[in-house]
């Protein structure tokens, strides 16, 4: 038995200027076969999971692409052209198809980057039964749904179950290769917009929508799959959906997703998250840290790296000096410009520059003007590190060059690329324990917080003007449907 593996992740911010060129798909651009494999191997990805089970029934691999990008602006038609062929080629001779993707990628030649790959690899391979692990915040559509025989999304968000989702899929794609159960799929979308912030899984409206998820599971399905969506997508439907694989019917099927997208609707307006000004924010933060014994987290979500963000802009750290927080450590701030000049200059060196504000930010209409601030250079990096968890455990990861940018307020830590704080390696590669000051500015709005929030006194969640922002006023929507909620609160089922 030969079964084809491969991993493409990327979820598109269509209003973010972050561009995704082929080799944003991995440190180093993305890996092709037997580096594939190597990359995923006794990892925690969707793709470990696939390989473990392959290997265990004694599968010959073929593993043709292994890419992810940071979420970032829509992906160049070229890097999409190239890792999708590479896919579509590998099909053929192969008796079943498991694919790591993660379910809202938009590219310049494709408004539906997995809908049309699943198209293309159905037709190449007609018959051969395909398994997908998928995002929670995946924009589902009926092209996956259609050319897909299982589908499983994440039920955590931050997302620590990867390889377990992964193991999930491929066993019932591989019972249904062994002909012990017949997998019968059914989705159900909504015209519902969910905010990132309401889609964490340990609280609120979507706890709730998974915890009906795992007893239908419980009780008669083979798997239930609540996906948020990713509402930061100009498309058709960037919207909250269910989908069901039933091993009895698909009427069953139907009837499940139907009974938890309505749950959905009925508390839709807890999908909704509704941000406080900015000044706000900080003057509960500085209030929440006094007499605290460990650092306040001042997390910037309308910067989110994790959502396509410049991870540069400086509203948050601009209002912490304006309202005199001081002892701030800030990271990672994405701007090779200033790490250019701080390199140069020196270890030890002071320096006046511009900082950040650079990446222009045209989708939403805004504009801003690098800040002027001076200090010294402590300490310059690889920006390397390993994660030690909970979320891409012992994957490394690398910043590029990166310094620790000293002033009187705030130790900034610069980096050559955008990066999400997923461990305090991004802080310790420039010498910095974290744990140590008073204020965490992190460019982040989920990712962090397993790692960070332990050792936090107090959480503020900070929305700056920035294309990752909770605000959808911001946005001008033109491909989405409407009416849909919340942009329109009178729309309907």
């Amino acid at each position: 038995m030969k079964v084809l593996i491969a991993r493409l992740n990327h979820e598109t911010n269509t209003f973010s200027p972050v561009p995704t060129p082929l080799e944003s798909f991995g440190p180093n651009g993305p890996t092709f076969d037997e580096a594939a494999y190597r990359e995923n191997k006794g990892m925690r990805t969707a793709m470990s999971a696939f390989i473990d089970l392959a290997e265990a029934a004694g599968a010959t691999l073929v593993t043709p692409v292994s890419a992810s990008a940071n979420p970032s602006g829509t992906v160049d038609a070229h890097a999409y052209d190239v890792l999708t062929q590479r896919i579509v080629d590998a099909a053929a001779g192969c008796d079943a198809i498991l694919l790591d993707l993660h379910g809202a990628m938009v590219a310049h030649n494709s408004s539906d980057g997995e809908g049309d790959l699943l198209l293309r690899l159905r037709a190449a391979a007609p018959g051969v039964p395909i398994g997908v692990a998928l995002d929670l915040h995946a924009n589902v559509t009926a092209a996956m749904v259609g050319n897909a025989d299982v589908i499983v999304g994440f039920k955590t968000y931050p997302h620590v179950d990867m390889y377990e989702t992964g193991a999930h899929a491929g066993r019932l794609l591989f019972d249904m290769l062994e002909g012990r159960r017949r997998p019968f799929m059914r989705w159900q979308s909504l015209p519902l917009m969910s905010h990132t912030l309401r889609s964490a899984s340990f609280a609120g409206a979507m706890r709730r929508a998974i915890e009906a998820a795992r007893e239908a599971e419980a009780s008669e399905s083979l798997a239930v799959s609540i996906f948020a969506g990713f509402s930061l997508s100009d498309i058709e439907a960037p919207c909250v959906s269910v989908v069901v694989v039933d091993g009895q019917s698909a009427e069953r099927a139907q009837a499940t997703a139907e009974r938890i997208a309505a749950q959905m609707w009925e508390e839709r307006e807890g999908f909704v998250y509704q941000s406080e000004p900015l000044a706000q924010s900080l003057a509960r933060a500085k209030d929440a840290a006094s007499g605290a014994t460990g650092p306040v987290l001042l997390l910037d979500h309308g910067d989110n790296c994790m959502s396509g963000g410049t991870c540069d802009t400086m509203d948050v750290l601009c209002e912490a000096v304006s309202q005199g927080l001081s002892d701030i450590a800030v990271g990672p701030l994405c701007d090779p410009e200033a790490v250019a000049l701080l390199v140069a200059a020196g270890e030890g060196a002071t320096v006046t520059l511009p900082l950040g504000n650079k990446m222009p930010l045209a989708s939403i209409g805004k504009s801003k003007t690098p800040v002027p601030m001076t200090g010294q250079v402590v300490r310059i990096s690889d920006g390397t590190y390993i994660v030690t968890g909970p979320t891409y455990t012992g994957q490394q990861f690398n910043m590029g060059r990166t310094v620790l940018f000293k002033t009187d307020v705030a130790s900034i830590v610069v980096t050559e690329r955008t990066q999400e704080p997923w461990d305090v390696g991004v802080f310790a590669c420039v010498g910095i324990d974290p744990s140590r000051h008073r204020f965490l500015l992190l460019k982040s709005r989920m990712y962090c917080r397993p790692v960070f929030e332990p050792m936090a006194a107090a959480l503020v969640e900070c929305d700056s003007v920035g294309v990752t922002s909770s605000d959808y006023s911001l946005f001008p929507f033109t491909k989405v449907r409407r009416p849909v909620f919340p942009l329109d609160r009178d729309a309907s089922r």
